[in-house]
Formats: structure tokens, sequence, C-alpha cells
């Protein structure tokens, strides 16, 4: 018997995917031998398909050690609207068992709780077995999130309240360069997918509260409330070392990097870039080089 919450997260979850979406996160699943492919970011929010479309794609298997997930980039001459079109794709890939206990709060990592208590959607999945466990770990990410926004939050307020301390508190543990009000953002533009989420996520926890009009006044055990904010401490002490070790392990195991940065260069400066067999395999080499071709290229054109 599946929970209030997890009939809300399965009903989130089955949101309306562009059909060449949908086929692109069928390709990467079978391709991977995947359980579930989950899509998220803007592009779901927007269902637009420019730009970097946001997959993560999670396998059997159990629990990872060391740095997760892989990343890698992927591109896909799709059919659209009868047209062909190539869809760009930054892909994550990692153990659903993993991903389960992250989102279960049972690891150091801030980032799969806090990224999939916001909108995602489960654009391809094996089977009906790997459907519920995929609900289950997303309901889990929400649970978390709402207990370390209790920690982090007022006494008291809207649940609003309560998101936005969670979300500034996440910017600065997992060295994220944000824009202020970033958080606001977030909840702004998912205000029904935030609306009612903090209750039915206490709910599902066990934590006692009461509501007087837009106010939440949780009823949360001081033990409790003292072990939430020692575990965020110890959380915010990592993070950035943390997620400095993963972007630097990132920048050497990236699987595509360099035609995904050949991509975003042209995209924003206009200058192509020729994708040489050294460049593929040492991206980070190439770089400087890389850059300074495209400057000199642009001074010529400014001179034009």
């Amino acid at each position: 018997m599946t929970t209030p919450l997890e009939q809300r997260i399965q009903t989130s979850l089955n949101a309306p995917v562009d059909p060449a979406v949908r086929a692109f996160a069928a390709q990467l699943g079978e391709a991977a031998e995947a359980l579930a492919v989950l899509f998220y970011g803007s592009n779901l929010r927007t269902g637009v398909l420019d730009g970097v479309l946001d997959f993560y794609v999670l396998l059997p298997g159990g629990i990872e050690k060391g740095l997760w997930p892989r990343v890698s980039y992927h591109e896909w001459d799709a059919v659209v609207d009868g047209a062909g079109r190539t869809l760009r794709a930054k892909v994550a890939t990692m153990k659903l068992a993993t991903f389960a206990a992250a989102a279960s709060g049972e690891t150091l990592d801030t980032t799969i709780w806090a990224r999939f208590v916001q909108p995602s959607a489960l654009a391809w999945v094996r089977d009906s077995r790997q459907a519920e466990a995929v609900v289950k770990a997303v309901g889990a990410a929400a649970i978390t999130a709402a207990s370390y926004a209790l920690a982090l939050g007022p006494t008291a307020g809207t649940p609003d309240d309560y998101w936005r301390a969670l979300f500034r508190a996440t910017y600065r543990a997992e060295f994220r360069v944000e824009k202020p009000g970033r958080e606001n953002d977030i909840l702004g533009v998912n205000q029904a997918h935030f609306a009612g989420l903090l209750p039915a996520a206490l709910d599902a926890a066990s934590i006692a509260f009461t509501c007087d009009g837009d106010i939440l006044r949780p009823n949360i055990n001081p033990a409790l409330r003292g072990a939430l904010r020692r575990a965020w401490a110890r959380r915010a002490r990592m993070g950035k070392p943390y997620n400095l070790v993963r972007l630097v392990r990132a920048s050497t195991t990236f699987d595509g990097a360099a035609k995904y940065a050949a991509w975003k260069i042209e995209r924003h400066t206009g200058v192509p870039v020729a994708l040489t067999p050294w460049r593929e395999r040492h991206p980070v080499l190439a770089a400087p080089g890389v850059l300074w071709r495209v400057w000199r290229a642009r001074r010529r054109v400014g001179r034009a």
C-alpha cells in the first residue's frame, strides 16, 4: 500500500514529457541496461528541447563505493514534428541502490535529496517493480529534505520559509555559485509542485505539526531536532571539500567532455571548435589552446 506522499510523488513522476525526450531516455536506459531514467531540470518545466537535457540513469546492483555519479555527454539525432533535430543531454549514471541511500540521507551527499525534492519525471523504466522503487526513493528525498528544512528553518513559518532556509543552506554546502534569491526562483516556478509537499512529507516522517492559516508550526522532538542539526553541521563542513573533489574527478572522467565543451563554446561565441582525436582524449589539457584560438577568432571578427 502506497502512502499519500508516494501517491503524490507517483503523480509528479508521471508528468507529461515530450515523446522525443522519452525516446532519448529509452535509448540511454536500454544501452546501459538500466532500471530507470529520470528527467529533471528547466527543460522538464518548460517543455523545450533546446540546450542540454538532464538525465539520471539508474543501474542495477549494490551501493557503490567512492565518488558517484559518473557524468557523460550524449547527442542523438531525433525526428521532432517531422523534422530532423539533434538533441543533447548531460547524463549522470549511478546505481539505483546508491540513489535510494543518498535520497534517504544515509550518505554525506546532499545533492540527491536536494535536487529530487524538486520536480522530476520518470522518462523511462524497465518495469513496474522498478517504477515503485523509484517512487519510494524520490519520496525518501522529500522526507529527508523536509526533515532538514525543519531543523534549519524557523520555529514557525510558511512552508516556503522552510524550503528557502533549506535551499540556502544546501547551496552554501555544495560549493555552488548561485545568484542571491535563487531559492525564490525555484519556489516561484514550481509553485504547484511544492504546494502541500511539506505537510505530506512531515506526515510520512511521523513528525507532528499544526497549521494556523499559512503558518506551520512543527512539534518536532528536541532530541530529533538536535540530531538533525548535528548531522547537517557535519554535511556543511564536508560539503565543499566533497563536491570540489567530485568536480575535479568529473573534469577527468566526463565521457564526451570535449564534444560538450565544443558545442557550448560555439553556442556562446559563434566560433566553431574542431574536435581532433587528441582534444577528445585530453579535454583538460586542450582547453587553454582552444580558448586561445577562440579569443583570437573573436578578435579578428571584431576588427572586420
